[in-house]
């Protein structure tokens, strides 16, 4: 077992430079639950949402974590329902919610572990399947510049159709994201890192040389297991947590 300052040491230690990876995915792993849950209690609260839309989406939810529906199922009936909406302020509330609801749930270990990277002038990513109003705040918290996630498709006038752009970032379209990004900016996954904890991320941790799973599902803890991965507990801010092998 690996305490927190050592792992921070081994990042310390690591080849420099901006041809080295640090990819994050978002929900379970730098923030604790979904960020998503956010905005979907706003709509609650403001009565924005019927009683359809509440037991679609959390039925939707579920049946996506116990792995019985595709998750562009998901996100296009999430996106569904915000049809007509101006994104410049959905983003604006997006910002609102962060302060108020989701700030207080980014792991100050994985804080740590951003900052790191950053001191070692590695490319910082945040790649995730969430949309851009949950994902982009959180990059901009941890001065994360770079971010890889999903966008809601836009008509002329900067109003959503419904509809999210394709291809639909998850699973091994994620990691054919990742690829693309690091073809361009020159970053050699072989050096890189991947933070994650949904079996999905499996294509992407592959890829990566130094694959970390945080606080993985059944699937991606298997294959931790099976490969000898060294995996990230995180139970919380104020207990102490872990790298274990």
């Amino acid at each position: 077992m690996l305490p927190l300052s050592d792992t921070v040491d081994q990042i310390a230690a690591s080849h420099p430079g901006p041809g080295v990876g640090a990819f994050f995915d978002l929900d379970g792993t730098l923030v604790a639950g979904i960020t998503a849950t956010a905005h979907a209690g706003h709509r609650i609260r403001s009565r924005q949402a019927g009683i359809g839309e509440v037991l679609g989406v959390v039925e939707a939810s579920l049946r996506y974590r116990l792995g019985r529906v595709h998750f562009e199922r998901l996100v296009d009936r999430a996106a569904g329902y915000l049809r007509g909406e101006s994104l410049s302020q959905l983003d604006e509330l997006g910002e609102r919610l962060f302060v108020d609801r989701v700030a207080s749930r980014v792991y100050p270990q994985m804080r740590e572990i951003v900052q790191a990277h950053q001191n070692r002038g590695h490319t910082v990513v945040l790649s995730s399947s969430a949309l851009t109003i949950h994902a982009e705040p959180v990059a901009r918290s941890l001065g994360i510049p770079h971010v890889l996630c999903n966008h809601f498709e836009l008509d002329h006038r900067g109003a959503l159709t419904g509809d999210i752009t394709r291809p639909v970032l998850w699973g091994p379209e994620k990691a054919a994201a990742v690829q693309r990004f690091c073809a361009v900016n020159h970053v050699d996954l072989r050096r890189s890192y991947f933070y994650a904890d949904g079996d999905e991320d499996r294509a992407l941790m592959t890829l990566v040389g130094y694959p970390r799973p945080v606080n993985p599902r059944p699937g991606l803890a298997a294959m931790a297991a099976a490969r000898g991965w060294p995996v990230l507990r995180v139970n919380g801010p104020l207990r102490r947590r872990f790298w274990r092998a």
